[in-house]
């Protein structure tokens, strides 16, 4: 590892200090420089994702990029995940898939979601993540600050799980994101036109009505709004449902 676990809060403090009000691509080179080979996006190929999906691409098209093939992705997300990876030149796209051990013995019926969505999510990402991450000690996400809830304070760079987060994005709303999508000719998630600003898994993802916040079409009725992949876990938590990294 390119450094040692003790330098990661220095590490994480330079690093926001200097990157806070960079520009996206500004900060996804800064992020390769400092974690070469050791560095990978976590990408949905939902509603937003073209957006960082091009950058990496002109910057870095064999980063490693981590996609959580829940089982329950509505079919036009996976055929946008192939679409776009090969319009955008991404030669590194790993699916991410729930172990089938959790699955037979958490979710035999595959209606988990149902009953209790957080171990569901547990089990189709949450777990999914933390193996695909392996030895990675840093990760690129596509969270934005006008998203809302707990993501409004969001930083550009953040430390949890013992590894260095990046979120390029977090300063950008959603008109710089349509700016960048029109000014590069990216193709928009197939479902967007059809009210889905924020795209997760089909039984928990409804459209959304004009004026309602992006994300109020997950999870609707409820008072989730994470999947969970974003919340720090306690050391060893991965093995809680006897999967191992």
């Amino acid at each position: 590892m390119a450094y040692d676990p003790a330098e990661l809060p220095d590490l994480e403090a330079r690093l926001d200090a200097e990157l806070r009000r960079a520009e996206p691509e500004a900060i996804l080179a800064r992020a390769i420089e400092a974690f070469p080979g050791s560095l990978a996006l976590v990408s949905s190929f939902g509603a937003e994702s073209a957006v960082l999906l091009h950058m990496v691409g002109k910057l870095q098209p064999d980063l490693p990029i981590l996609f959580l093939d829940t089982g329950m992705l509505f079919a036009q997300t996976l055929d946008y995940r192939q679409a776009l990876s090969k319009r955008l030149g991404l030669t590194q796209v790993r699916d991410l898939r729930p172990a089938f051990a959790d699955l037979a013995t958490t979710d035999p019926g595959s209606d988990l979601w149902r009953r209790d969505t957080d171990t569901c999510c547990e089990v189709r990402k949450v777990l999914p993540l933390e193996r695909g991450l392996g030895n990675f000690e840093a990760w690129i996400t596509g969270r934005k600050r006008f998203h809302g809830g707990d993501r409004m304070a969001l930083p550009v760079v953040e430390r949890a799980d013992g590894r260095i987060k990046f979120n390029p994005l977090a300063n950008w709303d959603k008109a710089a994101l349509e700016a960048y999508m029109q000014a590069h000719g990216l193709p928009a998630h197939p479902l967007v036109e059809h009210g889905y600003p924020s795209l997760g898994c089909w039984p928990c993802t409804q459209p959304v009505e004009a004026g309602q916040d992006v994300r109020a079409g997950r999870w609707a009725g409820s008072e989730k709004s994470e999947c969970g992949i974003h919340v720090a876990r306690a050391p060893g938590a991965v093995n809680d449902l006897g999967g191992d990294i």
